[in-house]
């Protein structure tokens, strides 16, 4: 079979599928969602056997080091993967829940009722935990799911993939409800874009390029997540031994993810006390500082900025750093350069804090909290499918609910337009 032929029998599969999967009960998908759960543990070495041909591929094709360590699933991992779903399967299932219900003067009672979107696709790099967290969502939320993951984890995505299949058909729901691309090729993600004919949405998880590539080529709608450039901004009224801990967590906990902080603004007026024992710990962990013409005379060892350092997403450990007035110019300085992800205040100063989540214009706003946390799982929504830095359908990390939809219901006693 050609590579256009294959994607075009798995998307019909998945329309049917969809169909059987909307009107399949809370308690099928969760006893399907324990089935995979519970083959990721009894075929954990086998999974990993798989996943080491994928790292030694990615050692001879000199992969980043950021990017093996997306690639690699270790024990923990797959603890997590089984965790992931074990909180999926505890969630609400909203699919046929109403809400917003109201009384028309007619007597009609109108409503909205959450209903699977249909099919979906995703598109991803590395990230093999990416397969099960992505299923796993789709599945509760009713819809129909084919994953593309990257080349580089065919293997570990394979492996995943048969894992997923039994666990369907154990459950008696039907095996195409999930399915990964069983080819390598390039035009696999082409072909799939082409799909508007059963899929419904395309749901990119990777670098800027990528996502991009994704948009210019897809015939279906897509929800985008171009790249994290998150900032934290530390207020002259910062506990600014707080202020440490959250700027290092952000930065040095794991700098290859598009939650990590790029970008640090700090107040002037604290700036001077701040930076230098900030720049001292940052620098024990082997971060790159590229600062302001402020920054680098606080901090001489900071390298010049440029202008586009501030819209770097690095995605390693470098963080830009620039000394601001105040607020004002802090949340100019974000609407100028954020890519919409994440953004931070530190600041004990209650109406500032209230002010920043009220004017930063991004997916999650915190306050006195890492940027880190910017994650499905970390919210409480059991995983996610991706973080959307666009605003339809969804803003922010997609879980189960994000993954649905609603249509209108009426009810009525007979009653009929005059």
């Amino acid at each position: 079979m050609t590579v256009e032929s294959t994607i075009d029998d798995m998307a019909r599969a998945a329309r049917n599928a969809a169909h059987k999967l909307g009107r399949v009960s809370s308690r099928q998908k969760n006893a399907a969602l324990r089935a995979i759960a519970g083959g990721l543990k009894t075929q954990a070495d086998f999974i990993q056997s798989e996943n080491q041909k994928d790292l030694m591929r990615a050692e001879e094709m000199g992969l980043s080091s950021a990017m093996i360590d997306r690639l690699t699933v270790t024990t923990a991992t797959i603890d997590a993967m089984i965790a992931g779903i074990e909180e999926i399967v505890h969630l609400d299932d909203p699919v046929g829940t109403l809400s917003a219900t109201w009384i028309r003067p007619n007597g009609l009672r109108v409503a909205r009722m959450r209903i699977p979107l249909g099919v979906v696709g995703i598109i991803y790099e590395s990230r093999p935990n990416v397969t099960i967290d992505a299923a796993a969502l789709c599945l509760k939320a009713g819809n129909a799911v084919i994953l593309r993951g990257g080349s580089e984890a065919f293997y570990s995505n394979q492996a995943l993939a048969s894992i997923i299949r039994s666990g369907l058909e154990n459950s008696g729901l039907p095996d195409k409800a999930a399915q990964v691309v069983p080819v390598r090729e390039r035009e696999a993600v082409f072909a799939l874009l082409n799909q508007e004919a059963y899929i419904d949405l395309i749901i990119p998880r990777g670098g800027e390029g990528l996502i991009r590539s994704v948009v210019e080529h897809s015939k279906i709608p897509v929800l985008k997540h171009y790249k994290g450039v998150c900032h934290i901004y530390v207020d002259e009224d910062a506990d600014l031994d707080m202020a440490q801990n959250i700027c290092l967590n952000a930065k040095v906990q794991r700098p290859g993810v598009c939650n990590a902080m790029e970008t640090l603004l700090v107040h002037r007026s604290v700036a001077e006390e701040f930076l230098p024992v900030m720049a001292e710990r940052f620098a024990e962990a082997g971060v790159e500082l590229r600062g302001c013409e402020a920054t680098c005379r606080i901090v001489p060892d900071a390298h010049k900025a440029q202008e586009s350092d501030w819209l770097a997403e690095y995605l390693d450990l470098i963080l830009s750093v620039k000394v601001v007035d105040d607020m004002d110019e802090a949340l100019a300085h974000i609407a100028v350069y954020s890519s919409n992800h994440s953004e931070a205040i530190v600041t004990r100063d209650y109406a500032r804090a209230q002010r920043f989540v009220r004017e930063a214009d991004s997916s999650v706003v915190l306050v006195n909290a890492s940027t880190r946390f910017n994650d499905g799982g970390q919210l409480g929504l059991g995983a996610e499918i991706g973080i959307s830095t666009s605003k339809l359908h969804a803003f922010g990390p997609m879980g189960v609910e994000e993954l649905t939809t609603s249509k209108f219901v009426v009810f009525g006693s007979g009653q009929i337009r005059e």
